[in-house]
């Protein structure tokens, strides 16, 4: 437990950081998801479409830190060539 008034502030902000990157992973994740449903099921123009906001969103997570710019990058890579893949 965190004892010195610098310490439990730095607990309030730590919450509230967490809180914040659970609300933006979890955005980014349901686009990807949305991305990934559309090529499951075959359908191209919605794949297209879906990439198409999935993909600000990806590299918005990686600006703010939530994830790595190469891991986005990578991501939206692979999200893009098996969208072209569907063809």
């Amino acid at each position: 437990m965190a004892n010195t008034p610098s310490a439990k502030k730095a607990v309030r902000k730590i919450a509230r950081r967490t809180a914040v990157n659970r609300n933006r992973r979890s955005r980014m994740r349901t686009y990807v998801r949305k991305v990934e449903e559309a090529i499951a099921a075959g359908d191209k123009d919605a794949a297209v479409a879906a990439l198409r906001v999935a993909e600000p969103e990806l590299m918005r997570a990686a600006g703010k830190g939530v994830m790595h710019k190469n891991t986005a990058s990578r991501k939206v890579s692979r999200l893009v060539s098996r969208v072209k893949a569907l063809g």
